[in-house]
């Protein structure tokens, strides 16, 4: 089957669904989901989005990022983020994102690990969900966007460095979908990793299409482990995470007799790193995060969702220690592009975890990622708007005569569409299917 859309989005994630939301209204979209909708990694974001809370804070935010990365940052794109952070909070706003207000409606700030001051703006415990959940309405409601759930991504179509679209599979059947822009938002690689907090499914599929077609990467040993997943003597089994939130509020961690080992409040290498010291020395799987201590409605209120799943996995968070771990968590490596998301290949974007931006360095700020979804996809849409132009009648014609006229392959752009789906048809489709 041979579908054609103006922008083609591969991956359903809050990147894939913002990028949908603010492309032109006279653009015809396809978002491919690998899964279901919600099944994606910041679906599971919890603390929240940093942001730039006044002109003094500039410096000290820049700073904040670099220091947590290690200074192997590229400057430009955190000065972007940090420059376009308090526009892409407003749009969220203006969307009625549920964010957590003080009595006179001004939003409230928390603060995570590597954090100068308060400066993240969060939905509860929940702030991914609450975010997908008002993406997903909104697309619903786009006339132009075509959604299309359990679809794999299994290629990409291209021709001299140019990329024409992407070869799906989509309940055993082969789409081949021609595209003017194509968008990967695949996500990260935690379903690679035994203990990850990411869903199992995402597993890397964007980057090993990138390398498979010679797309530039970089830094692909940037692999961040976040310092506390609630410890399951479990297999195969999505790991919980405990939301650095809960540290910035307070949360103590502790080792088996009870004594703080670490400043919660360092960047997210130096904690897994004190922890993993700490498991060791004590011949222990696990530490503690203890913020018993602190009033009891004022926990199940700020995490309800931890407080929640904790409770079902056997212990109150408002009476006793949470067992924690190191899972993997984040990739701050990936496809490589420029400040508007373009790769190496003509016509091919990638923003989100699965690209490289430079942004994070070696190590991410904690509450950075569904900022940089927000800030990079705008101006990866920014450009897009500016510089395509909708599918004409007469080609949408073409591309449907061509499905069933074996006349039109005289035309040049019939050539060059035949050769490419050729290129990924045969024994990798039955494989795929089989598998």
């Amino acid at each position: 089957m041979i579908l054609n859309t103006d922008v083609l989005i591969i991956g359903a994630g809050i990147t894939g669904l913002n990028f949908a939301l603010n492309l032109r209204a006279d653009l015809d979209v396809i978002i491919l989901s690998k899964n279901s909708l919600q099944e994606c990694n910041s679906y599971l974001a919890q603390g929240g989005i940093s942001v730039l809370r006044n002109e003094e804070d500039y410096e000290a935010y820049i700073n904040d990022t670099l220091a947590a990365g290690g200074f192997k940052n590229r400057r430009q794109a955190v000065e972007i983020l940090v420059r376009e952070s308090r526009a892409a909070i407003k749009r969220l706003e203006e969307l009625k994102v549920p964010f957590n207000r003080d009595k006179n409606g001004e939003l409230i700030y928390t603060r995570e690990g590597a954090h100068s001051i308060n400066r993240i703006v969060h939905c509860d415990d929940n702030t991914g969900e609450q975010l997908h959940k008002v993406f997903e309405k909104k697309v619903s409601e786009k006339v132009n966007i075509k959604l299309i759930e359990n679809c794999f991504f299994a290629d990409l179509l291209t021709s001299k460095n140019r990329c024409i679209g992407a070869l799906a599979i989509n309940e055993g059947k082969e789409l081949n979908i021609i595209a003017k822009a194509t968008i990967i938002a695949t996500g990260g690689i935690g379903g690679l990793f035994k203990n990850s907090t990411n869903f199992h499914s995402i597993s890397g599929d964007g980057i090993a299409i990138a390398i498979k077609n010679n797309i530039d990467v970089e830094n692909l040993n940037y692999i961040q482990f976040h310092p506390t997943s609630f410890y399951e003597d479990i297999k195969d089994k999505r790991r919980l995470l405990i939301s650095e939130a809960v540290r910035g509020e307070g949360g103590r961690l502790i080792n088996k007799d009870g004594s703080r080992f670490v400043n919660e409040l360092l960047p997210r290498d130096k904690v897994t790193e004190a922890i993993i010291k700490e498991e060791l020395k004590s011949k222990s799987n696990y530490v503690y995060l203890d913020l018993s201590f602190l009033e009891k409605d004022f926990i199940s209120k700020r995490f309800p969702n931890i407080y929640r799943n904790c409770l079902e996995r056997g212990v109150d968070i408002t009476k006793e220690p949470i067992p924690v771990t190191p899972a993997q968590h984040y990739f701050m490596g990936g496809i490589k592009v420029d400040m508007y998301c373009r790769t190496s290949m003509e016509n091919l974007y990638a923003a989100g975890e699965v690209s490289s931006t430079g942004l994070h360095g070696a190590n991410r700020l904690a509450s950075n990622s569904l900022l940089e979804s927000l800030v990079f996809s705008n101006r990866a849409v920014e450009h897009i708007n500016r510089t395509i132009s909708p599918y004409s009648v007469i080609y949408k014609d073409l591309i449907k005569r061509l499905k069933g006229d074996t006349d039109y392959y005289s035309n040049s752009l019939s050539i060059i569409l035949q050769q490419e789906i050729k290129k990924v048809r045969g024994d990798i489709i039955n494989e795929l299917v089989a598998l």
